[in-house]
């Protein structure tokens, strides 16, 4: 009778082919194994794998009926097992680091649903094609291993043909520090630094169109410049750089990278010196001093189960997305869209035929992972079945979700370490866009605020700029230290030590202690503006700019500066403690906008930029152009921002390097903006739902193209009917939108915060600290506890929750 009823169903299993992609170590949905209670069951028509409560869901989605399923049942190891020699620079694949992980014994066999009729394997009368499906699924490696053996195994690289001779074009070109762009187009990441003759290049275009935009190469076939390097990957330590060969078409290694980087001004050498002559000497000593306190290692942490408290297996390097994912997901606004308010199956249903690919899919399956308290119990010891160890948690693997987000980014892909800051803001921007800017839905939204700009000039009349922004960026004012006495002391202590040849212990160290109060004053105090074009006086003047909040967002992530960039490509970690309260209230950086008795100054309209009249201030220009961008577009930036600075300058090009006529002078534009939108493209936008004055607009700024139109909306919120085709009042822009946004009162009390140790936000250790049920909780990786002295004085990233009033 089973054997008919799997016979009726042949034509729903397929034998898999090599190209294949095939899931068989843990469930699409959630985070079962073959080790967990259920197994795990493979779909022989798609290969997709679930757990025993969600492959119901599976047949009556797609109707497959015949699965393979998958029983590991732990094996009895002798205690004296011996440790196998590694041979490859990997964990847990052949050759690799043998973490002492139990072994486990398969069992296999043939289910077919609705009923759950169940066949043995192997067994020689189950027909041709099963067997075959069952036999190439066992010896596939499995998706989800291959990315995991791509990521850690890498072919030793090959020194380069084209190093040794290269040879270098003198055109003048120093390389800044940061702010890179493509010399001709405006992406900003992906780029690439020509070692012949410095010019910097976006890489290559993928297959969906994210990416480069392919310049790089193009610029090798025109000009045949052998060797680049990504700029992004440069280090102290050079062996790490990217460094790719267009003839040899592979990444290799340049001996000669260090001479190379420093004819275009980088100067690794100083760097090194320095480096070993007095911020790595002294990190060194206060290494295992940092490392041990934001671990709490040494302490009697108590292991925490349940829900909320499930940790993170580390991927490969993968804990600045662990720790930032463990703060993200405490907040209520993420718990709600992702746990409370859709279940599991609610994202299945929705989902596309796979749905590893799916972004809603693995948010939602990452969220009832961490908070159902599922896979936060204790482990059991091998040949201890009865008996739990307190200590441990196995956790769960996030490598579905790491996969999706990461997808088309050329470093969250890599096993390579990265900046959780980054992450986290890349993390927020993919969030939103998934949920397709509807915000009674887009969590995201609870990190995202209004800011502010306000310029006065000696006119008596004022400007405001607006922003957007999900994180409050704070420089640390060093000379506004709390314990400047004991710091001199400590200085004159340093000298004597060094002077005598001593090394200073690690407790004997002092270091700046900083308030945030001191940090938060900084952002907002007022600032002179040198060479500001005031529209009022027609001329250049001093102006004073202060900056504050204009909504206050549900949470507020504060960034700490702790790591500057000094001249000659020297980074510089600051060694100093940030003094934390539990509570905060910025109710005082709270920006009004224009205020009744003050007046505006003129704004320039385009058709009005004179050059006679406004002229760019070319300081501002040339530091723009500097950092890659066209002149142009700078020119434009430094006029619509009236000379106001660099970062003001650069704000308003990052905010409109999509418009269509960023690259066309203003005299070209005022032509342009006089031609007739047509009118089948305004319609069509109104069958969007868009108001027609505001479709008018956006195909204005966007040159007629609908698609490009319809990213200009949803980029601008603030843009309304009742503007009108040219300016926006700054009142009127600031109410729309600040419309879209959360907002509330000023008091806010720390929620969470990640800390780093390491010389760069690229290498290191991330661990997250939670305040959860009235207690805060340590979230290293797998590890999670009762905390018993967080290190609030070190963080990296600061996550503060609004107090209800």
């Amino acid at each position: 009778m089973a054997m008919e009823l799997l016979r009726s169903n042949l034509s729903r299993v397929r034998i898999p082919e090599p190209t294949n992609r095939i899931y068989k170590h843990e469930c699409c949905v959630s985070f079962d194994t073959p080790r967990s209670e259920g197994g795990l069951f493979i779909d022989l028509t798609t290969f997709l794998a679930f757990g025993k409560e969600f492959v119901q869901w599976n047949y009556e989605k797609t109707g497959n009926p015949v699965y393979l399923h998958i029983k590991d049942t732990k094996k009895l190891v002798p205690e004296d097992r011996p440790t196998k020699k590694p041979t490859l620079l990997a964990i847990g694949i052949d050759g690799g680091f043998d973490n002492n992980e139990p072994e486990y014994e398969e069992s296999f066999s043939i289910v077919v649903l609705p009923n759950y009729v169940t066949l043995p394997f192997p067994s020689v009368e189950l027909p041709e094609k099963v067997r075959l499906a069952v036999d190439a699924i066992r010896a596939s490696e499995g998706a989800e291993r291959k990315e995991q053996i791509a990521a850690w195994v890498a072919d030793k690289k090959q020194i380069s043909a084209y190093a040794e001779n290269l040879q270098q074009v003198d055109n003048g070109v120093v390389i800044p520090p940061t702010g890179w762009k493509c010399t001709k187009c405006d992406k900003t990441e992906n780029l690439w630094l020509n070692l012949t003759d410095g010019t910097i290049l976006c890489g290559r275009r993928n297959w969906d169109g994210t990416g480069g935009n392919n310049h790089a190469i193009e610029y090798y076939k025109e000009t045949g410049y052998p060797l680049a390097v990504k700029l992004g990957t440069i280090t102290t330590d050079l062996e790490g750089a990217d460094v790719f060969s267009y003839p040899e078409d592979e990444s290799v290694e340049d001996p000669l990278l260090a001479q190379h980087l420093a004819f275009f001004g980088i100067d690794f050498t100083s760097l090194q010196k320095t480096e070993m002559t007095t911020a790595e000497r002294e990190l060194d000593q206060n290494t295992n001093f940092d490392w041990n306190r934001i671990q709490e290692s040494g302490e009697e942490v108590e292991p925490l189960f349940g829900p909320g408290y499930t940790g993170l297996v580390n991927l490969g390097n993968s804990c600045y997305m662990a720790a930032t994912m463990q703060v993200v997901f405490s907040t209520q606004s993420f718990c709600s869209r992702y746990y409370s308010n859709q279940s599991l199956k609610m994202a299945y249903e929705r989902a596309p035929a796979d749905p590893t690919v799916d972004l809603n899919m693995q948010l939602t399956k990452l969220a009832h992972g961490l908070l159902s308290g599922k896979y936060s119990i204790p482990t059991k010891e091998a040949g201890d079945m009865d008996n739990a160890n307190r200590s441990k948690q196995e956790g769960i693997r996030p490598r579905m979700f790491k996969s999706v987000i990461a997808a088309n980014h050329p470093e969250f892909s890599t096993m390579r370490q990265q900046d959780a800051l980054e992450f986290f803001l890349y993390f927020l921007d993919h969030v939103e866009r998934s949920n397709g800017g509807n915000v009674e839905l887009d969590p995201s939204r609870s990190f995202k605020f209004g800011i502010e700009d306000r310029i006065s000039c000696p006119s008596g009349k004022v400007a405001y700029n607006k922003r957007l922004d999900y994180i409050l960026s704070l420089n640390v004012p060093l000379h506004q230290a709390t314990n400047k006495e004991e710091l001199q002391a400590f200085q004159k202590f340093k000298s004597e030590k060094v002077s005598a040849g001593a090394e200073i212990s690690t407790d004997e160290i002092v270091r700046p202690r900083v308030p945030l109060e001191a940090c938060l004053a900084n952002f907002s105090a007022p600032e002179e503006v040198l060479d500001f074009y005031s529209t009022a006086l027609k001329s250049k003047t001093t102006a004073i700019k202060t900056t504050g909040l204009t909504t206050f967002p549900d949470y507020l992530v504060l960034h700490m500066r702790k790591f500057v960039m000094e001249e000659g490509w020297v980074p510089k970690k600051l060694d100093v403690y940030i003094d934390v309260p539990d509570t905060i209230d910025i109710s005082h950086m709270r920006s009004k906008g224009l205020q009744p008795g003050e007046e505006l100054l003129p704004e320039v309209a385009e058709n009005e930029a004179d050059p006679m009249k406004l002229m760019a201030n070319e300081d501002i220009v040339a530091q723009l152009v500097s950092m890659g961008f066209n002149y142009i577009p700078c020119q434009k930036a430094a006029i619509r921002t009236s000379n106001a600075g660099v970062e003001e300058a650069m704000n308003w090009l990052l905010s409109h390097m999509d418009d269509a006529d960023i690259d066309i002078p203003d005299s070209a534009i005022t032509e342009a903006a006089s031609s007739n939108i047509d009118q089948s493209a305004i319609d069509t936008l109104v069958s969007f739902g868009f108001q027609e004055e505001v479709a008018r607009k956006a195909l204005k700024e966007s040159g007629g193209d609908i698609e490009k139109a319809t990213d200009w909306i949803f980029s601008n919120p603030n843009a309304s009917a009742s503007s009108n085709d040219d300016t926006m009042t700054s009142e009127s822009t600031g109410n729309a939108s600040n419309a879209i946004l959360s907002d509330g009162g000023g008091r806010y009390r720390l929620k969470g915060f990640v800390s780093h140790i390491g010389t760069s936000t690229h290498c290191g250790h991330y661990v997250a600290h939670i305040f959860k049920e009235g207690k805060w909780v340590i979230f290293n990786d797998d590890k999670v506890g009762a905390s018993v002295n967080p290190p609030k004085d070190m963080g990296y990233l600061y996550f503060f929750e609004r107090l209800s009033s």
